[in-house]
């Protein structure tokens, strides 16, 4: 079932979805060397993973689960966007370099859409050839994933149907209510062949959970050693089911103000 989505309902008023705190100079783009537009994934080679970016995502989104799916045997890592070049972030601040054109895509192995601060995902739920493009790849994709606010990208293209999922903490209400969606406020959530992330960094977690699906708990907990994931925050308040609502309306000001 669709809905009709504003900025208003979207988020009551507030950021929908999370910042990163960017590092390096303004319009810094995250490149790698142009591939063939068209490919499809070779017989006994590793898996063909597409990135997809669009205007004003959230920059860990995409790029933290990039730097563990990168690390799995004979993995094809791809930025995709409805046009090549750079794709600028929700604060503006940085740009990621999309290879390829979602028309010159048909077929991926793991589809991963990230989330976006407000105006990205509200223009995102609205893209009906980007919508098009994501339930086609679905069809036949293995696993199709998201971070954060992309669960409501996924589910404005209809396949969180009668499904379970979990998205930015501020965004649950919308998604229960405007969906047929059952929200669990979880890390990550797997349903069939998706699996959806909660905020920004949780895709990390997600990411090394997709990488075991595919190639085993040992070659997972290599990449998370590889790559030194061991987190201990300096503050216990990353979780929003511990958080006072001033603490709450203060992160999600912080988000509206960063973003452009």
């Amino acid at each position: 079932m669709r809905h009709t989505t504003t900025r208003r309902n979207l988020m009551r008023g507030a950021a929908a979805g999370a910042a990163l705190a960017t590092t390096g100079a303004a319009g810094t783009a995250l490149a790698r060397p142009a591939r063939a537009a068209r490919r499809s994934p070779a017989v006994g080679k590793g898996p063909d993973i597409g990135i997809l970016l669009y205007d004003g995502y959230s920059l860990l989104d995409p790029t933290g689960p990039a730097e563990v799916l990168s690390r799995l045997p004979g993995a094809t890592v791809t930025m995709i966007a409805q046009e090549r070049g750079p794709v600028r972030t929700d604060t503006g601040d940085v740009a990621v370099m999309a290879e390829r054109r979602i028309a010159d895509v048909d077929r991926l192995d793991v589809l991963l859409v990230p989330g976006a601060g407000n105006r990205g995902t509200v223009e995102a739920m609205r893209n009906k050839e980007l919508l098009r493009w994501i339930g086609m790849i679905d069809r036949h994709s293995r696993w199709t994933t998201s971070v954060c606010t992309g669960s409501l990208v996924l589910a404005a293209a209809g396949l969180l149907d009668g499904r379970q999922a979990t998205t930015y903490w501020a965004s649950a209400d919308y998604l229960r209510t405007h969906y047929d969606v059952t929200y669990l406020p979880e890390r990550y959530v797997r349903s069939g062949k998706i699996i959806t992330a909660a905020g920004v960094s949780a895709g990390l977690d997600m990411a090394l959970y997709l990488a075991s699906l595919i190639a085993g708990d040992s070659t997972a907990e290599a990449i998370q050693l590889a790559i030194e994931y061991d987190p201990r925050p300096p503050f216990d308040a990353g979780n929003a089911a511990k958080a006072g609502p001033e603490l709450k309306e203060r992160a999600l000001r912080l988000l509206a103000e960063s973003q452009k």
